[in-house]
C-alpha cells in the first residue's frame, strides 16, 4: 500500500541535505573506520570492525529510510485565501465551553507535527477532523479527557 507523506519544501529540502551528507560525507568515515580496523588483522575478534560494521548497517538504513520518504513525499503547496482548511495552511479555533480561548494551528504532515509548536498532523484526530471545514464550522473529537468540540475562527 502506497502512502503519502505530506512535507513542506522546507522540510523536503532538509531531509536532501541529510541523505546528501549521509552518503558522502557519513559513508567515507565508516569506509575509513572499517579500513583501520581491517589493517587491524584477525576480524573474528576484531570489536573496532564488528562496531564499524554494524554504524556502517545502521548508515545504510537510515539512507534507504530517508530516500523512501523522499520518493513518497508530497510538497505541500502554501496557498492563501482558502475558504476551507488544508495541509499547509492555518486555522485558528476556540474550544468550546472553554470561554474565548483562540489556538492557532498549521496542518502539516505527520513528519514535521510539533503540537507544543503549533503545528499539527493531518492525521491528528483534530488535524484530521478539521480538514475541509470552514469558518463557523464545528467538530468535535474524543480525546482520553473526553469529547472536545471546536469551532473554526479563522483560515490562513
Amino acid at each position: 500500500m502506497l502512502t503519502h507523506t505530506y512535507l513542506t519544501q522546507e522540510r523536503y529540502d532538509e531531509i536532501v541535505r541529510e541523505v546528501h551528507k549521509l552518503k558522502t560525507d557519513d559513508r567515507k568515515r565508516v569506509a575509513e573506520r572499517l579500513k583501520n580496523a581491517k589493517d587491524l588483522g584477525d576480524l573474528s575478534e576484531n570489536f573496532d570492525y564488528h562496531d564499524a560494521r554494524e554504524e556502517q548497517s545502521r548508515l545504510e538504513g537510515r539512507i534507504h529510510e530517508l530516500e523512501e520518504l523522499l520518493r513518497n513525499s508530497v510538497i505541500i503547496k502554501k496557498t492563501g485565501g482558502n475558504s476551507t482548511v488544508r495541509i499547509g495552511g492555518r486555522v485558528t479555533v476556540t474550544r468550546l465551553g472553554e470561554g474565548f480561548s483562540e489556538t492557532t494551528f498549521a496542518i502539516v504532515g505527520s513528519n514535521e507535527a510539533k503540537p507544543a509548536e503549533g503545528f499539527i498532523s493531518n492525521e491528528s484526530p483534530l488535524g484530521c477532523a478539521l480538514l475541509g471545514k470552514k469558518v463557523g464550522d464545528t467538530v468535535t473529537i474524543t480525546t482520553p479527557k473526553g469529547m472536545n468540540a471546536y469551532q473554526v475562527v479563522r483560515i490562513e
